[in-house]
Protein backbone atom coordinates (compact mmCIF):
# COMPACT_ATOMS: atom_id res chain seq x y z
CA UNK A 1 0.00 0.00 0.00
CA UNK A 2 2.96 2.20 0.79
CA UNK A 3 4.27 1.52 -2.25
CA UNK A 4 1.43 2.70 -4.34
CA UNK A 5 0.72 6.02 -1.74
CA UNK A 6 1.84 8.27 -4.54
CA UNK A 7 -1.36 6.47 -7.09
CA UNK A 8 -3.58 6.08 -4.50
CA UNK A 9 -3.61 9.87 -3.69
CA UNK A 10 -3.84 11.60 -7.03
CA UNK A 11 -6.92 8.83 -7.65
CA UNK A 12 -8.39 10.21 -4.26
CA UNK A 13 -7.97 13.96 -5.26
CA UNK A 14 -9.58 13.47 -8.88
CA UNK A 15 -12.02 11.57 -7.24
CA UNK A 16 -12.82 13.97 -5.25
CA UNK A 17 -13.17 16.85 -7.63
CA UNK A 18 -15.22 14.96 -9.93
CA UNK A 19 -17.77 13.67 -7.00
CA UNK A 20 -17.05 17.98 -6.31
CA UNK A 21 -18.76 18.53 -10.39
CA UNK A 22 -21.37 15.81 -9.44
CA UNK A 23 -22.88 17.60 -6.99
CA UNK A 24 -22.55 21.48 -8.24
CA UNK A 25 -21.99 21.15 -11.99
CA UNK A 26 -23.64 18.27 -13.32
CA UNK A 27 -23.47 19.09 -16.60
CA UNK A 28 -19.96 18.33 -16.99
CA UNK A 29 -21.19 14.50 -17.26
CA UNK A 30 -22.92 15.02 -20.78
CA UNK A 31 -21.71 12.57 -22.48
CA UNK A 32 -20.71 14.16 -25.97
CA UNK A 33 -18.95 16.97 -23.96
CA UNK A 34 -17.17 14.20 -21.43
CA UNK A 35 -16.45 12.37 -24.77
CA UNK A 36 -14.76 14.80 -26.78
CA UNK A 37 -12.92 15.71 -23.93
CA UNK A 38 -11.34 12.29 -23.11
CA UNK A 39 -10.52 12.34 -26.82
CA UNK A 40 -8.66 15.05 -26.83
CA UNK A 41 -6.37 13.73 -23.98
CA UNK A 42 -6.21 10.13 -25.34
CA UNK A 43 -3.13 10.87 -27.69
CA UNK A 44 -1.31 12.96 -24.62
CA UNK A 45 -1.98 9.72 -22.66
CA UNK A 46 -0.30 8.05 -25.42
CA UNK A 47 2.63 9.67 -25.39
CA UNK A 48 2.67 10.09 -21.54
CA UNK A 49 2.72 5.92 -21.72
CA UNK A 50 6.13 6.16 -23.53
CA UNK A 51 7.47 9.16 -21.58
CA UNK A 52 6.74 6.77 -18.17
CA UNK A 53 9.04 4.49 -19.69
CA UNK A 54 11.86 6.63 -20.39
CA UNK A 55 11.56 8.44 -17.33
CA UNK A 56 11.35 4.90 -15.40
CA UNK A 57 14.33 3.70 -17.14
CA UNK A 58 15.96 7.24 -15.19
CA UNK A 59 16.21 9.38 -18.64
CA UNK A 60 14.09 11.99 -20.27
CA UNK A 61 12.73 13.15 -23.53
CA UNK A 62 11.92 16.63 -23.90
CA UNK A 63 11.61 17.03 -27.52
CA UNK A 64 8.39 15.07 -27.52
CA UNK A 65 6.20 18.20 -28.31
CA UNK A 66 8.62 19.23 -31.29
CA UNK A 67 8.50 15.67 -32.82
CA UNK A 68 4.63 15.64 -32.51
CA UNK A 69 4.52 18.62 -34.61
CA UNK A 70 6.65 17.26 -37.14
CA UNK A 71 5.02 13.92 -37.52
CA UNK A 72 1.27 15.60 -37.76
CA UNK A 73 2.50 17.88 -40.29
CA UNK A 74 4.59 15.21 -42.30
CA UNK A 75 1.37 13.01 -42.27
CA UNK A 76 -1.04 16.02 -42.97
CA UNK A 77 0.95 16.58 -46.36
CA UNK A 78 1.16 12.51 -47.31
CA UNK A 79 -2.32 12.78 -46.76
CA UNK A 80 -3.43 16.35 -48.12
CA UNK A 81 -1.19 14.91 -51.75
CA UNK A 82 -3.36 12.13 -52.06
CA UNK A 83 -1.72 9.20 -49.68
CA UNK A 84 -4.21 6.64 -48.30
CA UNK A 85 -4.98 7.48 -44.52
CA UNK A 86 -3.43 4.24 -43.28
CA UNK A 87 -0.20 5.19 -44.89
CA UNK A 88 0.05 8.38 -43.85
CA UNK A 89 -0.71 7.09 -39.68
CA UNK A 90 2.00 4.52 -40.66
CA UNK A 91 4.24 7.06 -42.13
CA UNK A 92 3.84 9.66 -38.73
CA UNK A 93 4.47 6.27 -36.61
CA UNK A 94 7.71 5.61 -38.42
CA UNK A 95 9.17 8.91 -38.55
CA UNK A 96 8.62 9.57 -34.79
CA UNK A 97 10.54 5.75 -33.82
CA UNK A 98 13.32 7.81 -36.49
CA UNK A 99 13.59 10.52 -34.01
CA UNK A 100 13.19 8.46 -31.34
CA UNK A 101 16.37 6.16 -32.37
CA UNK A 102 18.04 9.22 -33.06
CA UNK A 103 18.12 10.89 -29.62
CA UNK A 104 18.55 6.86 -28.55
CA UNK A 105 21.88 6.04 -30.53
CA UNK A 106 23.17 9.88 -28.72
CA UNK A 107 22.18 8.92 -25.60
CA UNK A 108 22.96 4.86 -25.47
CA UNK A 109 25.52 5.02 -27.89
CA UNK A 110 27.86 8.03 -27.56
CA UNK A 111 26.45 8.78 -23.45
CA UNK A 112 25.28 12.17 -23.97
CA UNK A 113 23.04 13.41 -20.97
CA UNK A 114 19.29 12.45 -22.52
CA UNK A 115 18.40 16.31 -21.28
CA UNK A 116 20.90 18.13 -23.11
CA UNK A 117 20.60 15.80 -26.60
CA UNK A 118 16.63 16.19 -26.65
CA UNK A 119 16.68 19.94 -26.00
CA UNK A 120 18.78 20.04 -28.97
CA UNK A 121 16.65 17.43 -30.83
CA UNK A 122 13.67 20.32 -29.71
CA UNK A 123 15.08 23.04 -30.74
CA UNK A 124 16.21 21.43 -34.55
CA UNK A 125 12.80 20.36 -35.07
CA UNK A 126 11.01 23.50 -34.05
CA UNK A 127 12.74 25.41 -35.76
CA UNK A 128 12.95 23.66 -38.78
CA UNK A 129 9.71 22.75 -38.88
CA UNK A 130 9.33 27.28 -38.04
CA UNK A 131 11.30 27.77 -41.51
CA UNK A 132 9.54 25.04 -43.59
CA UNK A 133 6.28 25.88 -42.89
CA UNK A 134 6.26 29.85 -41.94
CA UNK A 135 3.18 29.14 -39.71
CA UNK A 136 1.15 27.86 -43.20
CA UNK A 137 -1.53 25.52 -41.90
CA UNK A 138 -2.12 21.44 -43.78
CA UNK A 139 -5.74 21.41 -44.82
CA UNK A 140 -6.38 17.77 -44.27
CA UNK A 141 -8.86 15.79 -47.26
CA UNK A 142 -12.36 15.34 -45.90
CA UNK A 143 -12.12 11.19 -45.50
CA UNK A 144 -8.89 11.85 -42.73
CA UNK A 145 -10.97 13.80 -40.26
CA UNK A 146 -12.92 10.79 -37.68
CA UNK A 147 -11.58 8.40 -40.80
CA UNK A 148 -14.65 8.50 -43.02
CA UNK A 149 -16.67 7.57 -39.69
CA UNK A 150 -19.16 9.95 -37.49
CA UNK A 151 -17.45 11.82 -34.82
CA UNK A 152 -18.51 9.45 -32.33
CA UNK A 153 -17.37 6.13 -33.78
CA UNK A 154 -14.22 8.36 -34.46
CA UNK A 155 -13.86 9.22 -30.71
CA UNK A 156 -14.59 5.72 -29.83
CA UNK A 157 -12.02 4.70 -32.25
CA UNK A 158 -9.86 7.04 -30.74
CA UNK A 159 -10.18 5.60 -27.23
CA UNK A 160 -9.75 2.15 -27.86
CA UNK A 161 -6.19 2.50 -29.32
CA UNK A 162 -5.50 4.71 -25.95
CA UNK A 163 -6.64 2.44 -23.68
CA UNK A 164 -5.37 -0.25 -26.01
CA UNK A 165 -1.46 1.28 -25.27
CA UNK A 166 -2.02 1.91 -21.48
CA UNK A 167 -3.08 -1.53 -20.76
CA UNK A 168 -0.79 -3.48 -23.40
CA UNK A 169 2.22 -1.77 -21.68
CA UNK A 170 1.14 -2.12 -18.65
CA UNK A 171 1.02 -5.64 -18.73
CA UNK A 172 4.26 -5.86 -20.22
CA UNK A 173 6.38 -3.88 -17.55
CA UNK A 174 4.23 -6.15 -14.87
CA UNK A 175 4.59 -9.32 -16.91
CA UNK A 176 7.35 -9.26 -19.27
CA UNK A 177 11.18 -9.67 -19.17
CA UNK A 178 11.39 -6.68 -21.11
CA UNK A 179 9.36 -4.11 -18.43
CA UNK A 180 11.65 -5.56 -15.47
CA UNK A 181 14.85 -4.55 -17.63
CA UNK A 182 13.73 -1.23 -17.68
CA UNK A 183 12.89 -1.25 -13.56
CA UNK A 184 16.54 -2.79 -13.31
CA UNK A 185 18.08 -0.45 -15.71
CA UNK A 186 16.20 2.99 -13.65
CA UNK A 187 17.09 1.72 -10.23
CA UNK A 188 20.84 1.04 -10.66
CA UNK A 189 22.38 0.87 -14.18
CA UNK A 190 25.72 -0.18 -13.60
CA UNK A 191 23.95 -3.63 -10.88
CA UNK A 192 22.18 -4.04 -14.32
CA UNK A 193 25.11 -4.57 -16.12
CA UNK A 194 26.72 -6.87 -13.82
CA UNK A 195 23.49 -8.88 -13.79
CA UNK A 196 23.93 -9.79 -17.32
CA UNK A 197 21.83 -6.81 -18.59
CA UNK A 198 22.39 -4.24 -21.55
CA UNK A 199 21.62 -1.07 -19.98
CA UNK A 200 22.20 0.97 -23.37
CA UNK A 201 19.97 -1.60 -25.30
CA UNK A 202 16.99 -1.03 -22.67
CA UNK A 203 17.99 2.95 -23.12
CA UNK A 204 17.79 2.63 -27.05
CA UNK A 205 14.66 0.69 -26.71
CA UNK A 206 12.71 2.94 -24.61
CA UNK A 207 13.33 6.24 -26.77
CA UNK A 208 12.45 4.64 -30.16
CA UNK A 209 9.36 3.21 -28.74
CA UNK A 210 8.29 6.60 -27.20
CA UNK A 211 9.11 8.04 -30.60
CA UNK A 212 7.19 5.53 -32.24
CA UNK A 213 4.23 5.94 -29.64
CA UNK A 214 4.58 9.74 -30.54
CA UNK A 215 4.21 9.20 -33.97
CA UNK A 216 0.85 7.22 -33.60
CA UNK A 217 -0.40 10.04 -30.58
CA UNK A 218 0.18 12.59 -33.86
CA UNK A 219 -1.64 10.57 -36.45
CA UNK A 220 -4.50 10.13 -33.89
CA UNK A 221 -4.51 14.23 -33.55
CA UNK A 222 -4.91 14.58 -36.59
CA UNK A 223 -7.99 12.83 -37.58
CA UNK A 224 -9.85 15.38 -34.79
CA UNK A 225 -9.10 17.96 -37.05
CA UNK A 226 -9.74 19.26 -40.40
CA UNK A 227 -6.27 21.23 -40.60
CA UNK A 228 -2.81 20.83 -39.05
CA UNK A 229 -1.29 23.70 -37.33
CA UNK A 230 2.92 23.71 -37.20
CA UNK A 231 2.46 24.53 -33.40
CA UNK A 232 0.02 21.42 -32.31
CA UNK A 233 2.49 20.08 -29.90
CA UNK A 234 3.64 22.96 -28.56
CA UNK A 235 4.35 22.51 -24.46
CA UNK A 236 3.33 19.32 -25.15
CA UNK A 237 6.42 18.04 -23.43
CA UNK A 238 5.51 19.90 -20.19
CA UNK A 239 1.89 18.33 -19.87
CA UNK A 240 3.50 14.67 -20.50
CA UNK A 241 5.82 15.10 -17.86
CA UNK A 242 3.74 16.31 -15.62
CA UNK A 243 1.02 13.60 -15.82
CA UNK A 244 3.83 11.08 -15.26
CA UNK A 245 5.88 12.47 -12.08
CA UNK A 246 2.33 13.51 -10.63
CA UNK A 247 1.27 10.15 -11.09
CA UNK A 248 4.22 8.41 -9.52
CA UNK A 249 6.93 7.66 -11.19
CA UNK A 250 9.80 8.84 -9.67
CA UNK A 251 11.73 11.20 -11.96
CA UNK A 252 15.21 9.45 -10.91
CA UNK A 253 14.08 6.27 -12.21
CA UNK A 254 12.99 2.77 -11.48
CA UNK A 255 9.25 3.21 -9.73
CA UNK A 256 6.15 3.95 -11.37
CA UNK A 257 3.18 2.76 -12.55
CA UNK A 258 0.92 3.48 -16.07
CA UNK A 259 -2.11 3.62 -13.75
CA UNK A 260 -0.87 6.49 -11.93
CA UNK A 261 -0.20 7.88 -14.97
CA UNK A 262 -3.64 7.72 -16.73
CA UNK A 263 -4.67 9.50 -13.04
CA UNK A 264 -2.27 12.08 -13.20
CA UNK A 265 -3.18 12.97 -16.85
CA UNK A 266 -7.09 13.02 -15.91
CA UNK A 267 -6.06 15.27 -13.00
CA UNK A 268 -4.64 18.05 -15.18
CA UNK A 269 -7.38 16.95 -17.98
CA UNK A 270 -10.24 17.75 -15.67
CA UNK A 271 -8.85 21.05 -13.75
CA UNK A 272 -9.57 23.66 -17.14
CA UNK A 273 -13.25 22.33 -17.20
CA UNK A 274 -13.62 22.04 -13.53
CA UNK A 275 -12.82 25.13 -12.85
CA UNK A 276 -15.34 26.57 -15.94
CA UNK A 277 -18.18 24.85 -14.53
CA UNK A 278 -17.60 26.11 -10.98
CA UNK A 279 -17.40 29.74 -12.58
CA UNK A 280 -13.74 30.44 -11.25
CA UNK A 281 -11.33 32.37 -13.30
CA UNK A 282 -9.20 30.21 -16.20
CA UNK A 283 -6.22 32.15 -15.09
CA UNK A 284 -5.79 30.09 -11.85
CA UNK A 285 -5.67 26.78 -14.00
CA UNK A 286 -1.95 27.33 -14.46
CA UNK A 287 -1.77 27.69 -10.77
CA UNK A 288 -3.41 25.55 -9.70
CA UNK A 289 -1.45 22.88 -12.10
CA UNK A 290 1.68 24.25 -11.06
CA UNK A 291 1.23 23.71 -7.47
CA UNK A 292 -0.57 19.87 -8.05
CA UNK A 293 3.45 19.50 -9.70
CA UNK A 294 5.41 20.81 -6.84
CA UNK A 295 3.82 18.94 -4.48
CA UNK A 296 4.63 15.78 -6.12
CA UNK A 297 8.41 16.68 -7.07
CA UNK A 298 8.46 17.54 -3.18
CA UNK A 299 6.39 14.24 -2.28
CA UNK A 300 9.23 11.93 -3.99
CA UNK A 301 11.66 14.26 -2.40
CA UNK A 302 10.47 13.55 0.87
CA UNK A 303 10.37 9.75 0.34
CA UNK A 304 13.64 9.63 -1.59
CA UNK A 305 14.95 11.41 1.98
CA UNK A 306 13.00 9.32 4.68
CA UNK A 307 14.01 5.95 2.35
CA UNK A 308 17.97 7.05 2.79
CA UNK A 309 17.76 7.99 6.21
CA UNK A 310 16.04 4.06 6.76
CA UNK A 311 18.81 2.66 4.88
CA UNK A 312 21.11 4.60 7.40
Amino acid sequence: MRRHARELGVTAVLLAILATLALVAPAFYQTAPLRSLLAREAPTLVVACGMALVIIGRQIDISVGSQFSVCSVAAGLLAAAGWPTALAVAAAVAIGALWGAINGALVAGLGLPSIVVTLATMVTLRQGLNLARQGEFVNLPDQVQWLGLSQTAGQTLILLVAGAVLVGLAWALRSLAAGRHIYAVGSDAEAARLAGLRPRRVTFAVFLLLGALTGLAAAMNLIQSPQVQPLVGSGLELKVIAAVVIGGVAISGGRGQLWGVLAGLLLLAVISPALTHLRIEAYWEKAIQGAIILLAVVTEGLRRRAGGKGAG
